[in-house]
Protein backbone atom coordinates (compact mmCIF):
# COMPACT_ATOMS: atom_id res chain seq x y z
CA UNK A 1 0.00 0.00 0.00
CA UNK A 2 1.43 3.35 -1.00
CA UNK A 3 2.21 6.12 1.41
CA UNK A 4 -0.58 8.31 0.06
CA UNK A 5 -3.17 5.58 0.53
CA UNK A 6 -2.06 5.03 4.13
CA UNK A 7 -2.41 8.72 4.78
CA UNK A 8 -5.92 8.75 3.36
CA UNK A 9 -6.82 5.73 5.45
CA UNK A 10 -5.64 7.45 8.59
CA UNK A 11 -7.73 10.47 7.75
CA UNK A 12 -10.82 8.38 7.23
CA UNK A 13 -10.51 6.31 10.39
CA UNK A 14 -13.23 7.11 12.90
CA UNK A 15 -12.18 9.00 15.94
CA UNK A 16 -9.15 10.47 14.23
CA UNK A 17 -9.32 14.25 14.01
CA UNK A 18 -6.68 16.46 12.65
CA UNK A 19 -6.20 19.98 13.83
CA UNK A 20 -6.28 22.85 11.41
CA UNK A 21 -2.50 23.33 11.71
CA UNK A 22 -1.66 19.72 10.84
CA UNK A 23 -3.99 19.72 7.85
CA UNK A 24 -2.44 22.91 6.51
CA UNK A 25 1.05 21.54 7.02
CA UNK A 26 0.23 18.30 5.19
CA UNK A 27 -1.44 20.27 2.43
CA UNK A 28 1.64 22.43 1.93
CA UNK A 29 3.85 19.33 1.95
CA UNK A 30 1.74 17.62 -0.68
CA UNK A 31 1.62 20.73 -2.84
CA UNK A 32 5.41 20.88 -2.74
CA UNK A 33 5.56 17.33 -3.97
CA UNK A 34 2.96 17.51 -6.68
CA UNK A 35 3.94 20.65 -8.54
CA UNK A 36 5.95 23.81 -8.60
CA UNK A 37 4.48 27.25 -8.36
CA UNK A 38 4.39 29.42 -11.42
CA UNK A 39 4.99 33.17 -11.16
CA UNK A 40 2.69 35.35 -13.24
CA UNK A 41 3.29 38.90 -14.46
CA UNK A 42 1.50 40.44 -11.48
CA UNK A 43 3.71 38.51 -8.95
CA UNK A 44 0.80 36.13 -8.17
CA UNK A 45 1.81 32.49 -7.74
CA UNK A 46 -0.43 29.84 -9.27
CA UNK A 47 0.02 26.16 -8.41
CA UNK A 48 0.67 23.82 -11.32
CA UNK A 49 -2.23 21.49 -11.91
CA UNK A 50 -1.91 17.72 -11.57
CA UNK A 51 -2.04 15.70 -14.75
CA UNK A 52 -2.16 12.05 -15.52
CA UNK A 53 0.03 10.16 -17.95
CA UNK A 54 -2.21 11.14 -20.89
CA UNK A 55 -2.00 14.86 -20.12
CA UNK A 56 -5.50 15.16 -18.64
CA UNK A 57 -5.87 17.62 -15.85
CA UNK A 58 -7.11 16.07 -12.62
CA UNK A 59 -9.15 18.52 -10.52
CA UNK A 60 -10.76 18.42 -7.15
CA UNK A 61 -14.52 18.69 -7.05
CA UNK A 62 -14.58 21.57 -4.63
CA UNK A 63 -12.15 24.26 -3.59
CA UNK A 64 -11.64 24.99 0.09
CA UNK A 65 -11.37 28.75 -0.12
CA UNK A 66 -13.77 30.01 -2.77
CA UNK A 67 -16.34 27.16 -2.58
CA UNK A 68 -16.69 27.36 -6.37
CA UNK A 69 -17.48 24.26 -8.43
CA UNK A 70 -14.90 22.60 -10.59
CA UNK A 71 -16.61 23.91 -13.69
CA UNK A 72 -15.03 27.34 -13.30
CA UNK A 73 -12.98 29.12 -15.94
CA UNK A 74 -9.63 27.48 -16.76
CA UNK A 75 -6.46 29.09 -15.53
CA UNK A 76 -3.89 30.84 -17.66
CA UNK A 77 -1.50 27.87 -17.96
CA UNK A 78 -4.18 25.18 -18.03
CA UNK A 79 -4.74 23.34 -21.33
CA UNK A 80 -8.26 22.73 -22.51
CA UNK A 81 -8.87 19.03 -22.92
CA UNK A 82 -11.66 17.34 -24.80
CA UNK A 83 -13.12 15.56 -21.77
CA UNK A 84 -11.85 16.47 -18.33
CA UNK A 85 -12.01 13.49 -16.01
CA UNK A 86 -12.49 14.16 -12.32
CA UNK A 87 -11.73 11.37 -9.96
CA UNK A 88 -13.11 11.56 -6.40
CA UNK A 89 -12.67 9.01 -3.62
CA UNK A 90 -15.27 8.75 -0.88
CA UNK A 91 -14.02 9.31 2.67
CA UNK A 92 -15.31 5.93 3.89
CA UNK A 93 -13.59 3.91 1.16
CA UNK A 94 -10.97 1.49 2.41
CA UNK A 95 -9.39 0.95 -0.96
CA UNK A 96 -6.57 3.01 -2.29
CA UNK A 97 -7.18 5.86 -4.71
CA UNK A 98 -6.97 4.88 -8.32
CA UNK A 99 -4.17 6.30 -10.37
CA UNK A 100 -4.51 8.23 -13.55
CA UNK A 101 -3.31 5.30 -15.63
CA UNK A 102 -6.84 4.03 -16.11
CA UNK A 103 -8.00 3.23 -19.59
CA UNK A 104 -9.68 5.93 -21.66
CA UNK A 105 -12.89 3.99 -21.72
CA UNK A 106 -13.21 4.31 -17.99
CA UNK A 107 -13.03 8.07 -18.27
CA UNK A 108 -15.58 8.24 -21.04
CA UNK A 109 -18.10 5.58 -19.99
CA UNK A 110 -18.12 6.01 -16.24
CA UNK A 111 -21.56 7.30 -15.21
CA UNK A 112 -21.94 10.35 -13.01
CA UNK A 113 -22.39 9.65 -9.31
CA UNK A 114 -25.84 9.75 -7.73
CA UNK A 115 -25.35 12.20 -4.85
CA UNK A 116 -27.74 13.92 -2.50
CA UNK A 117 -26.99 17.26 -4.14
CA UNK A 118 -28.43 17.06 -7.64
CA UNK A 119 -25.95 18.81 -9.86
CA UNK A 120 -26.48 18.41 -13.58
CA UNK A 121 -23.30 18.88 -15.60
CA UNK A 122 -23.60 18.55 -19.35
CA UNK A 123 -20.85 17.19 -21.49
CA UNK A 124 -19.84 19.34 -24.41
CA UNK A 125 -17.40 18.08 -27.00
CA UNK A 126 -14.49 20.23 -28.00
CA UNK A 127 -12.38 19.90 -31.08
CA UNK A 128 -9.21 21.48 -29.78
CA UNK A 129 -5.88 19.63 -29.80
CA UNK A 130 -4.70 18.27 -26.49
CA UNK A 131 -1.57 19.86 -25.16
CA UNK A 132 0.36 18.20 -22.39
CA UNK A 133 2.00 20.09 -19.59
CA UNK A 134 5.43 19.35 -18.26
CA UNK A 135 5.79 15.72 -17.38
CA UNK A 136 5.44 14.99 -13.70
CA UNK A 137 4.84 11.76 -11.82
CA UNK A 138 1.13 11.06 -11.64
CA UNK A 139 -0.26 11.74 -8.23
CA UNK A 140 -3.84 11.07 -7.26
CA UNK A 141 -5.83 14.08 -6.02
CA UNK A 142 -6.25 14.51 -2.33
CA UNK A 143 -9.76 14.06 -1.07
CA UNK A 144 -11.13 16.48 1.47
CA UNK A 145 -12.48 15.23 4.80
CA UNK A 146 -16.00 16.42 4.23
CA UNK A 147 -18.91 14.40 5.49
CA UNK A 148 -21.26 15.77 2.87
CA UNK A 149 -19.35 14.28 -0.03
CA UNK A 150 -20.57 10.74 -0.52
CA UNK A 151 -19.58 10.31 -4.13
CA UNK A 152 -16.98 7.60 -4.67
CA UNK A 153 -17.27 7.19 -8.40
CA UNK A 154 -15.48 8.89 -11.22
CA UNK A 155 -17.56 10.89 -13.63
CA UNK A 156 -16.95 13.09 -16.61
CA UNK A 157 -17.34 16.85 -16.58
CA UNK A 158 -17.56 18.77 -19.83
CA UNK A 159 -15.43 21.80 -20.47
CA UNK A 160 -17.59 24.92 -19.95
CA UNK A 161 -15.40 26.90 -22.31
CA UNK A 162 -15.84 24.53 -25.23
CA UNK A 163 -18.48 26.57 -27.10
CA UNK A 164 -18.38 30.27 -26.26
CA UNK A 165 -21.60 31.02 -28.09
CA UNK A 166 -23.57 28.52 -25.96
CA UNK A 167 -22.12 29.19 -22.55
CA UNK A 168 -23.74 31.48 -19.99
CA UNK A 169 -22.01 34.66 -18.85
CA UNK A 170 -19.67 34.41 -15.94
CA UNK A 171 -21.83 36.53 -13.64
CA UNK A 172 -24.87 34.30 -14.29
CA UNK A 173 -22.87 31.20 -13.35
CA UNK A 174 -21.70 32.80 -10.10
CA UNK A 175 -25.24 33.88 -9.32
CA UNK A 176 -26.59 30.33 -9.86
CA UNK A 177 -23.83 29.00 -7.68
CA UNK A 178 -24.66 31.49 -4.93
CA UNK A 179 -28.31 30.39 -5.01
CA UNK A 180 -27.29 26.73 -4.80
CA UNK A 181 -25.07 27.50 -1.81
CA UNK A 182 -27.93 29.30 -0.06
CA UNK A 183 -30.23 26.34 -0.56
CA UNK A 184 -27.88 23.95 1.23
CA UNK A 185 -28.09 23.46 4.93
CA UNK A 186 -25.46 25.06 7.05
CA UNK A 187 -24.17 27.36 4.31
CA UNK A 188 -24.08 31.12 4.98
CA UNK A 189 -26.79 33.02 3.10
CA UNK A 190 -25.91 36.06 1.01
CA UNK A 191 -27.03 39.38 2.37
CA UNK A 192 -29.94 40.97 0.51
CA UNK A 193 -29.94 44.77 0.22
CA UNK A 194 -33.07 46.80 -0.45
CA UNK A 195 -33.19 48.00 -4.02
CA UNK A 196 -34.38 51.46 -5.03
CA UNK A 197 -36.48 51.60 -8.21
CA UNK A 198 -34.75 53.49 -11.06
CA UNK A 199 -37.50 56.11 -11.23
CA UNK A 200 -37.47 56.86 -7.50
CA UNK A 201 -34.99 59.51 -6.39
CA UNK A 202 -34.01 60.05 -2.78
CA UNK A 203 -31.47 62.41 -1.24
CA UNK A 204 -28.18 61.02 -0.05
CA UNK A 205 -28.95 61.49 3.64
CA UNK A 206 -32.17 59.47 3.33
CA UNK A 207 -30.72 56.85 1.00
CA UNK A 208 -27.74 56.24 3.29
CA UNK A 209 -30.03 55.09 6.12
CA UNK A 210 -31.23 52.08 4.08
CA UNK A 211 -27.81 50.45 3.96
CA UNK A 212 -25.84 49.44 7.00
CA UNK A 213 -22.43 51.01 7.32
CA UNK A 214 -19.29 49.17 8.26
CA UNK A 215 -19.41 50.85 11.67
CA UNK A 216 -22.82 49.30 12.36
CA UNK A 217 -21.86 45.84 11.14
CA UNK A 218 -18.32 45.35 12.44
CA UNK A 219 -17.41 48.06 14.94
CA UNK A 220 -14.57 46.05 16.46
CA UNK A 221 -12.69 45.96 13.16
CA UNK A 222 -12.97 49.68 12.37
CA UNK A 223 -10.11 51.96 13.35
CA UNK A 224 -10.63 55.16 15.28
CA UNK A 225 -9.42 57.25 12.34
CA UNK A 226 -12.02 55.78 10.01
CA UNK A 227 -14.78 56.31 12.55
CA UNK A 228 -13.69 59.92 12.95
CA UNK A 229 -13.74 60.49 9.19
CA UNK A 230 -17.19 58.96 8.95
CA UNK A 231 -18.48 61.16 11.76
CA UNK A 232 -16.95 64.19 10.05
CA UNK A 233 -18.58 63.24 6.75
CA UNK A 234 -21.92 62.81 8.51
CA UNK A 235 -21.62 66.25 10.10
CA UNK A 236 -20.73 67.83 6.75
CA UNK A 237 -23.75 66.19 5.11
CA UNK A 238 -26.01 67.51 7.85
CA UNK A 239 -24.57 71.02 7.48
CA UNK A 240 -25.04 70.95 3.69
CA UNK A 241 -28.61 69.73 4.02
CA UNK A 242 -29.40 72.44 6.57
CA UNK A 243 -27.83 75.08 4.30
CA UNK A 244 -29.86 74.13 1.23
CA UNK A 245 -33.00 73.95 3.34
CA UNK A 246 -32.43 77.51 4.58
CA UNK A 247 -31.72 78.72 1.04
CA UNK A 248 -34.92 77.18 -0.31
CA UNK A 249 -36.93 78.78 2.51
CA UNK A 250 -35.31 82.13 1.75
CA UNK A 251 -36.25 82.01 -1.93
CA UNK A 252 -39.79 80.97 -1.06
CA UNK A 253 -40.21 84.07 1.10
CA UNK A 254 -38.86 86.45 -1.58
CA UNK A 255 -41.78 87.91 -3.56
CA UNK A 256 -41.89 87.13 -7.24
CA UNK A 257 -40.42 89.95 -9.32
CA UNK A 258 -40.43 88.43 -12.78
CA UNK A 259 -38.49 90.69 -15.12
CA UNK A 260 -40.10 90.67 -18.57
CA UNK A 261 -37.84 89.40 -21.27
CA UNK A 262 -36.88 91.89 -24.00
CA UNK A 263 -38.52 91.29 -27.36
CA UNK A 264 -36.64 89.77 -30.25
CA UNK A 265 -34.78 92.40 -32.31
CA UNK A 266 -36.51 91.47 -35.55
CA UNK A 267 -39.92 92.34 -34.03
CA UNK A 268 -38.96 95.11 -31.59
CA UNK A 269 -38.88 98.86 -32.13
CA UNK A 270 -35.28 99.50 -31.09
CA UNK A 271 -34.53 102.86 -29.47
CA UNK A 272 -30.78 103.44 -29.01
CA UNK A 273 -29.96 106.00 -26.32
CA UNK A 274 -26.53 107.30 -25.38
CA UNK A 275 -25.40 107.48 -21.76
CA UNK A 276 -25.25 111.30 -21.81
CA UNK A 277 -28.79 111.47 -23.20
CA UNK A 278 -30.18 109.05 -20.61
CA UNK A 279 -28.28 110.47 -17.60
CA UNK A 280 -26.91 113.87 -16.66
CA UNK A 281 -23.14 113.54 -17.17
CA UNK A 282 -22.17 117.17 -17.67
CA UNK A 283 -19.61 117.16 -14.85
CA UNK A 284 -18.15 113.87 -16.06
CA UNK A 285 -17.74 115.34 -19.54
CA UNK A 286 -15.79 118.30 -18.14
CA UNK A 287 -13.33 115.95 -16.43
CA UNK A 288 -12.80 114.12 -19.70
CA UNK A 289 -12.22 117.32 -21.70
CA UNK A 290 -10.00 119.04 -19.12
CA UNK A 291 -8.03 116.19 -17.49
CA UNK A 292 -8.04 113.43 -20.08
CA UNK A 293 -9.31 109.91 -20.45
CA UNK A 294 -7.34 108.30 -17.61
CA UNK A 295 -8.63 110.74 -15.01
CA UNK A 296 -12.13 110.32 -16.39
CA UNK A 297 -11.97 106.53 -16.01
CA UNK A 298 -10.47 106.81 -12.54
CA UNK A 299 -13.29 109.14 -11.54
CA UNK A 300 -15.92 106.73 -12.84
CA UNK A 301 -14.37 103.74 -11.03
CA UNK A 302 -14.17 105.69 -7.78
CA UNK A 303 -17.82 106.77 -8.04
CA UNK A 304 -19.31 103.64 -9.56
CA UNK A 305 -21.73 103.32 -6.63
CA UNK A 306 -22.88 106.93 -6.99
CA UNK A 307 -26.19 106.99 -8.88
CA UNK A 308 -26.34 109.28 -11.91
CA UNK A 309 -29.14 111.83 -12.15
CA UNK A 310 -31.73 111.64 -14.97
CA UNK A 311 -30.88 113.17 -18.37
CA UNK A 312 -33.03 114.63 -21.17
CA UNK A 313 -34.12 111.22 -22.57
CA UNK A 314 -34.93 109.71 -19.17
CA UNK A 315 -38.66 110.57 -19.10
CA UNK A 316 -39.06 109.50 -22.71
CA UNK A 317 -37.61 106.05 -21.89
CA UNK A 318 -39.90 105.69 -18.86
CA UNK A 319 -42.92 106.47 -21.05
CA UNK A 320 -41.82 103.80 -23.57
CA UNK A 321 -41.75 101.22 -20.78
CA UNK A 322 -45.29 102.17 -19.75
CA UNK A 323 -46.48 101.50 -23.30
CA UNK A 324 -44.82 98.07 -23.19
CA UNK A 325 -46.60 97.28 -19.93
CA UNK A 326 -49.99 98.20 -21.37
CA UNK A 327 -49.35 96.12 -24.49
CA UNK A 328 -48.41 93.06 -22.43
CA UNK A 329 -51.63 93.41 -20.46
CA UNK A 330 -53.68 93.25 -23.66
CA UNK A 331 -51.38 90.88 -25.59
CA UNK A 332 -49.32 88.65 -23.25
CA UNK A 333 -47.33 87.16 -26.15
CA UNK A 334 -46.77 90.47 -27.94
CA UNK A 335 -43.35 90.98 -29.55
CA UNK A 336 -43.89 94.38 -31.22
CA UNK A 337 -42.57 96.32 -28.25
CA UNK A 338 -40.07 99.08 -27.58
CA UNK A 339 -36.59 97.76 -26.88
CA UNK A 340 -34.17 100.28 -25.35
CA UNK A 341 -30.44 99.83 -26.01
CA UNK A 342 -27.82 101.85 -24.14
CA UNK A 343 -25.37 102.87 -26.89
CA UNK A 344 -22.27 104.71 -25.66
CA UNK A 345 -18.59 105.13 -26.51
CA UNK A 346 -17.62 104.83 -22.85
CA UNK A 347 -15.12 102.24 -21.71
CA UNK A 348 -16.36 98.94 -20.34
CA UNK A 349 -15.10 99.86 -16.85
CA UNK A 350 -17.70 102.63 -16.74
CA UNK A 351 -20.43 100.06 -17.38
CA UNK A 352 -20.68 99.19 -13.67
CA UNK A 353 -21.86 102.69 -12.77
CA UNK A 354 -24.30 102.71 -15.66
CA UNK A 355 -25.72 99.32 -14.61
CA UNK A 356 -26.13 100.49 -11.04
CA UNK A 357 -27.96 103.62 -12.18
CA UNK A 358 -30.24 101.70 -14.56
CA UNK A 359 -31.20 99.22 -11.84
CA UNK A 360 -31.70 101.99 -9.31
CA UNK A 361 -34.39 103.67 -11.43
CA UNK A 362 -35.99 100.39 -12.49
CA UNK A 363 -35.28 100.89 -16.19
CA UNK A 364 -35.76 97.76 -18.29
CA UNK A 365 -32.58 98.12 -20.32
CA UNK A 366 -30.90 94.79 -20.94
CA UNK A 367 -28.81 95.55 -24.03
CA UNK A 368 -25.64 97.59 -23.57
CA UNK A 369 -23.08 98.61 -26.19
CA UNK A 370 -19.87 100.05 -24.71
CA UNK A 371 -17.44 100.80 -27.54
CA UNK A 372 -14.46 102.06 -25.49
CA UNK A 373 -13.85 105.35 -27.35
CA UNK A 374 -14.88 104.06 -30.78
CA UNK A 375 -17.87 105.60 -32.50
CA UNK A 376 -20.98 103.46 -31.91
CA UNK A 377 -22.57 104.41 -35.24
CA UNK A 378 -21.31 101.22 -36.86
CA UNK A 379 -23.35 99.16 -34.40
CA UNK A 380 -26.65 100.94 -35.04
CA UNK A 381 -27.53 98.88 -38.10
CA UNK A 382 -26.39 95.69 -36.37
CA UNK A 383 -28.89 96.42 -33.59
CA UNK A 384 -31.64 97.17 -36.17
CA UNK A 385 -32.05 100.64 -34.68
CA UNK A 386 -35.26 102.54 -35.42
CA UNK A 387 -34.32 105.72 -33.52
CA UNK A 388 -31.00 106.95 -32.14
CA UNK A 389 -30.90 109.67 -29.45
CA UNK A 390 -27.60 111.17 -28.37
CA UNK A 391 -26.14 114.30 -26.81
CA UNK A 392 -23.31 114.40 -29.40
CA UNK A 393 -24.43 116.27 -32.53
CA UNK A 394 -21.54 114.92 -34.63
CA UNK A 395 -22.56 111.31 -34.03
CA UNK A 396 -26.16 112.19 -34.82
CA UNK A 397 -25.12 113.66 -38.16
CA UNK A 398 -23.18 110.47 -38.94
CA UNK A 399 -26.27 108.38 -38.20
CA UNK A 400 -28.46 110.65 -40.37
CA UNK A 401 -26.06 110.12 -43.29
CA UNK A 402 -26.36 106.36 -42.77
CA UNK A 403 -30.14 106.65 -43.16
CA UNK A 404 -30.97 106.11 -39.46
CA UNK A 405 -33.52 108.32 -37.73
CA UNK A 406 -31.50 110.33 -35.20
CA UNK A 407 -31.73 113.47 -33.07
CA UNK A 408 -29.63 115.43 -30.61
CA UNK A 409 -31.20 115.67 -27.15
CA UNK A 410 -31.49 118.93 -25.18
CA UNK A 411 -32.92 119.27 -21.70
CA UNK A 412 -35.42 121.99 -20.79
CA UNK A 413 -34.35 125.03 -18.82
CA UNK A 414 -37.23 124.56 -16.39
CA UNK A 415 -38.75 121.59 -14.65
CA UNK A 416 -42.01 120.50 -16.17
CA UNK A 417 -44.58 117.97 -14.99
CA UNK A 418 -45.01 115.14 -17.47
CA UNK A 419 -47.79 112.62 -17.91
CA UNK A 420 -46.81 109.19 -16.58
CA UNK A 421 -49.64 107.23 -18.20
CA UNK A 422 -49.30 108.39 -21.84
CA UNK A 423 -46.40 108.73 -24.25
CA UNK A 424 -46.62 112.10 -25.98
CA UNK A 425 -44.45 112.75 -29.05
CA UNK A 426 -44.54 116.02 -31.03
CA UNK A 427 -43.14 116.40 -34.57
CA UNK A 428 -42.33 119.30 -36.80
CA UNK A 429 -43.42 118.88 -40.41
CA UNK A 430 -40.83 119.87 -43.05
CA UNK A 431 -37.37 118.22 -42.85
CA UNK A 432 -38.63 116.01 -39.97
CA UNK A 433 -41.68 113.99 -41.06
CA UNK A 434 -41.48 115.23 -44.66
CA UNK A 435 -38.65 116.08 -46.98
CA UNK A 436 -37.15 119.58 -47.27
CA UNK A 437 -38.34 120.31 -50.83
CA UNK A 438 -40.81 122.95 -49.64
CA UNK A 439 -38.10 124.47 -47.45
CA UNK A 440 -35.93 124.97 -50.53
CA UNK A 441 -38.65 127.07 -52.21
CA UNK A 442 -39.31 129.12 -49.08
CA UNK A 443 -35.60 129.87 -48.54
CA UNK A 444 -34.82 130.58 -52.18
CA UNK A 445 -38.00 132.33 -53.43
CA UNK A 446 -39.87 133.54 -50.33
CA UNK A 447 -43.21 132.69 -48.72
CA UNK A 448 -45.42 133.82 -51.62
CA UNK A 449 -43.84 131.38 -54.04
CA UNK A 450 -43.99 128.76 -51.28
CA UNK A 451 -47.79 129.17 -50.86
CA UNK A 452 -48.36 129.05 -54.64
CA UNK A 453 -46.27 125.89 -54.92
CA UNK A 454 -48.14 124.09 -52.15
CA UNK A 455 -51.55 125.01 -53.63
CA UNK A 456 -50.48 123.83 -57.09
CA UNK A 457 -49.19 120.46 -55.78
CA UNK A 458 -51.81 119.95 -53.09
CA UNK A 459 -52.69 116.44 -54.28
CA UNK A 460 -49.08 115.36 -54.71
CA UNK A 461 -47.75 113.66 -51.55
CA UNK A 462 -44.61 115.01 -50.00
CA UNK A 463 -41.50 112.88 -49.89
CA UNK A 464 -40.71 111.23 -46.58
CA UNK A 465 -38.34 112.71 -44.02
CA UNK A 466 -35.98 111.06 -41.48
CA UNK A 467 -38.63 110.63 -38.70
CA UNK A 468 -41.42 109.25 -40.91
CA UNK A 469 -40.51 105.60 -40.07
CA UNK A 470 -40.70 106.31 -36.32
CA UNK A 471 -44.18 107.80 -36.74
CA UNK A 472 -45.19 104.62 -38.61
CA UNK A 473 -43.99 102.51 -35.66
CA UNK A 474 -46.06 104.58 -33.26
CA UNK A 475 -49.13 104.29 -35.50
CA UNK A 476 -48.74 100.51 -35.71
CA UNK A 477 -48.82 100.24 -31.93
CA UNK A 478 -51.77 102.59 -31.69
CA UNK A 479 -53.84 100.32 -33.94
CA UNK A 480 -53.28 97.44 -31.49
CA UNK A 481 -55.03 99.48 -28.81
CA UNK A 482 -57.75 100.56 -31.20
CA UNK A 483 -58.47 96.88 -31.92
CA UNK A 484 -59.21 96.40 -28.20
CA UNK A 485 -61.50 99.44 -28.11
CA UNK A 486 -58.85 101.50 -26.30
CA UNK A 487 -58.81 104.54 -28.60
CA UNK A 488 -59.65 107.05 -25.85
CA UNK A 489 -57.38 105.31 -23.37
CA UNK A 490 -54.50 104.71 -25.77
CA UNK A 491 -51.13 105.28 -24.02
CA UNK A 492 -49.63 106.82 -27.21
CA UNK A 493 -50.52 110.28 -28.54
CA UNK A 494 -48.88 112.05 -31.47
CA UNK A 495 -48.80 115.77 -32.37
CA UNK A 496 -47.92 117.74 -35.50
CA UNK A 497 -46.63 121.21 -34.54
CA UNK A 498 -45.72 123.10 -37.72
CA UNK A 499 -45.14 126.71 -38.74
CA UNK A 500 -47.21 126.20 -41.92
CA UNK A 501 -50.48 128.00 -42.49
CA UNK A 502 -53.52 125.77 -42.58
CA UNK A 503 -55.35 127.73 -45.29
CA UNK A 504 -52.51 127.98 -47.79
CA UNK A 505 -50.35 124.89 -47.21
CA UNK A 506 -52.02 122.72 -44.59
CA UNK A 507 -54.11 120.60 -46.97
CA UNK A 508 -51.08 119.03 -48.65
CA UNK A 509 -49.70 117.90 -45.26
CA UNK A 510 -52.89 116.18 -44.18
CA UNK A 511 -53.39 114.53 -47.56
CA UNK A 512 -49.81 113.23 -47.46
CA UNK A 513 -50.38 111.58 -44.05
CA UNK A 514 -53.62 110.08 -45.34
CA UNK A 515 -51.81 108.67 -48.40
CA UNK A 516 -49.19 107.10 -46.10
CA UNK A 517 -51.91 105.49 -44.02
CA UNK A 518 -50.88 107.36 -40.88
CA UNK A 519 -53.08 109.05 -38.35
CA UNK A 520 -51.96 112.05 -36.34
CA UNK A 521 -53.91 112.71 -33.16
CA UNK A 522 -53.50 116.50 -33.08
CA UNK A 523 -52.34 118.93 -35.77
CA UNK A 524 -51.36 122.49 -34.82
CA UNK A 525 -50.70 124.97 -37.67
CA UNK A 526 -48.98 128.06 -36.15
CA UNK A 527 -48.41 130.14 -39.34
CA UNK A 528 -44.94 131.24 -38.14
CA UNK A 529 -45.83 131.83 -34.45
CA UNK A 530 -43.46 130.67 -31.68
CA UNK A 531 -43.84 127.03 -30.70
CA UNK A 532 -42.72 127.29 -27.07
CA UNK A 533 -46.06 128.39 -25.52
CA UNK A 534 -48.00 125.73 -27.43
CA UNK A 535 -45.58 122.98 -26.34
CA UNK A 536 -46.04 123.94 -22.70
CA UNK A 537 -49.71 123.06 -23.02
CA UNK A 538 -48.91 119.75 -24.74
CA UNK A 539 -46.05 118.80 -22.39
CA UNK A 540 -44.58 116.23 -24.76
CA UNK A 541 -41.91 113.79 -23.61
CA UNK A 542 -39.93 114.74 -26.73
CA UNK A 543 -40.31 117.32 -29.51
CA UNK A 544 -38.49 116.87 -32.87
CA UNK A 545 -37.58 119.92 -34.98
CA UNK A 546 -34.97 120.71 -37.62
CA UNK A 547 -34.33 124.38 -36.82
CA UNK A 548 -32.38 125.50 -33.77
CA UNK A 549 -34.35 128.70 -33.09
CA UNK A 550 -37.50 126.58 -32.55
CA UNK A 551 -35.45 124.29 -30.27
CA UNK A 552 -34.20 127.21 -28.21
CA UNK A 553 -37.67 128.68 -27.94
CA UNK A 554 -39.07 125.40 -26.63
CA UNK A 555 -36.17 124.99 -24.19
CA UNK A 556 -36.95 128.28 -22.50
CA UNK A 557 -40.37 126.96 -21.56
CA UNK A 558 -38.95 123.70 -20.19
CA UNK A 559 -39.75 121.41 -23.09
CA UNK A 560 -37.37 118.49 -23.79
CA UNK A 561 -36.35 118.85 -27.42
CA UNK A 562 -34.53 116.79 -30.03
CA UNK A 563 -32.79 118.50 -32.94
CA UNK A 564 -32.86 116.66 -36.29
CA UNK A 565 -29.83 117.84 -38.35
CA UNK A 566 -31.39 117.36 -41.77
CA UNK A 567 -32.36 119.59 -44.70
CA UNK A 568 -31.37 122.90 -46.22
CA UNK A 569 -31.73 124.72 -42.92
CA UNK A 570 -28.55 123.07 -41.67
CA UNK A 571 -26.54 124.42 -44.61
CA UNK A 572 -27.76 127.97 -44.14
CA UNK A 573 -27.06 127.84 -40.39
Amino acid sequence: MSQTSLKHKKKNEPGMRYSKESLDAEKRKDSDKTGARLSTQGSQELPLHNTDSRGYVVRNQWSRTSRSPSTGAPSVDEPRSRNTAIKVEAPNSSTTSQTSSASPSQHETSPPPQTSEKFSIQQTPQNRPITQLESQPPTPPETEPNSRRTSAKMYTVSDPWAHRENREPRDLQLRDYAHSCDSREGMPKTREYPRTPPTEWKPYAQRRLQYGTSVDMEPEYISDGLQQRQRQQTEEDEVDEAYWTSVSMLYEKIPSCARPRPPKPKHAITIAVSSRALFNMVDDRKIYEEEGLEKYMEYQLTNENVILTPGPAFRFVKALQHVNSRLRDLYPEEQDLFDIVLMTNNHAQVGVRLINSVNHYGLLIDRFCLTGGKSPIGYLKAYLTNLYLSADSEKVQEAIKEGIASATMYAGAKDMAYCDTQLRVAFDGDAVLFSDESEHIAKDHGLDKFFQHETLFENKPLAQGPLKSFLEDLGKLQKKFYAKDERLLCPIRTYLVTARSAASSGARVLKTLRRWGLEIDEALFLAGAPKGPILVKIRPHIFFDDQMFHIESAQKFGTITAHVPYGIAQKRN
